[in-house]
């Protein structure tokens, strides 16, 4: 087949570098173009140094250049500006994967009430799909317009969502306590994210109203069948690079095994490349699966106090980033899932 020709809008941020990094290794894909308004006609290599090898050059965001020049466009933008340019590349036969939260949330009220202002595009939010594989695999093979995850969300929903809809977990009390490598911040220069204010510190923020919130709850509700669920996430700040685990506590209804819960992620992710189960009361770890695409899951019964503990690890910028779009885009090119991602 033909190569697919690749922009990546928004490329010199983490999740930017992220995407090239994989990209650069795809067998099917060629990177045309990469935009960064900050470093235009800058030479790749003097902003990511890994790249000098690449003849690319930043250049400022031209929608009509992208679509002469593209056949996908990742939006690696903040929140509000990825909408400016999902519609008209949409629009011009392109199919956008949009790593920002513009279209993860299907509320529009929702979406203001945590954002603080209008949704930018909400005529597009009926076509978005939420580009979780594991979850959505048959809607993303089709998909013009894919959303991708949250990093947080992504720890929380791949180990929860299999247990509310097994019905062995209470859809009441459920709490995400995450916590996350400094990339997760962005690469951007302020002082709570300088290595003197986070190395040998860690750190609770946003406790209440985390904009990460009401998009793990619509995925969990949804995985529940029920219209809402309304939870805990306590997300964390600690001093490493890169990574995310969640713990999770539930209340599991009455009888409930370990035999059960692994059952029911056996039947889950058993043929999930990308999902790895670990055997009971083995609790996962960060460093085994830093720069990868996989989610290890763990979890174990308390039986003193009657609640199921379950942790996962995801590295933040693949897994919860990157390489996840990486493995929609794959999906929706007919393309080996795996490629580029192992």
């Amino acid at each position: 087949m033909s190569k697919i020709s690749v922009a990546v809008v928004g490329a010199s941020g983490y999740s930017g570098e992220e995407l090239l990094r994989l990209l650069f290794r795809h067998n099917f894909c060629e990177v045309k173009v990469v935009t960064s308004r900050q470093y235009v006609d800058r030479p790749l290599g003097d902003v990511f140094p890994r790249f000098a090898g690449a003849k690319l050059r930043f250049s400022a965001p031209d929608v009509k250049q992208i679509s002469a020049m593209c056949n996908v466009a990742f939006l690696a933008l903040p929140h509000g500006l990825a909408a400016e340019f999902a519609k008209p590349l949409i629009e011009a036969g392109l199919k956008v994967i949009d790593i920002s939260a513009d279209f993860r949330i299907k509320n529009t009220v929702k979406y203001k009430e945590y954002y603080k202002e209008e949704h930018p595009a909400p005529d597009l939010l009926s076509k978005a799909v939420y580009g979780l594989p594991e979850r959505y695999r048959d809607l993303i093979k089709d998909a013009d317009l894919i959303a991708c995850p949250g990093c947080y969300p992504t720890s929380i929903i791949l180990p929860s969502a299999p247990l509310l809809k097994a019905g062995l977990v209470s859809k009441d009390g459920i709490i995400a306590s995450s916590m996350s490598g400094v990339s997760g911040a962005g690469r951007k220069v302020e002082l709570a994210y300088t290595f003197p204010e986070c190395n040998e510190s860690v750190r609770a923020y946003s406790p209440v109203g985390h904009r990460h919130l009401p998009e793990i709850e619509q995925e969990l509700a949804a995985a529940a069948g029920i219209p809402e669920i309304c939870m805990n996430f306590i997300p964390h700040l600690v001093p490493v690079n890169r990574g995310i685990n969640s713990t999770l506590i539930f209340n599991p209804v009455s009888g409930c095994t370990l035999e059960d819960i692994a059952k029911v992620y056996e039947e889950a992710y058993a043929n999930e490349t990308f999902v790895r189960v670990l055997s009971p009361g083995k609790m996962p770890d960060t460093k085994n699966v830093t720069m990868t695409n996989i989610c290890e899951i763990g979890f174990t019964l308390d039986k003193h106090t009657g609640k199921l503990i379950v942790a996962s690890a995801i590295d933040n910028l693949t897994k919860g980033a990157s390489g996840q779009a990486i493995q929609c885009m794959n999906i929706r090119f007919g393309l080996k899932e795996t490629e580029s991602l192992l």
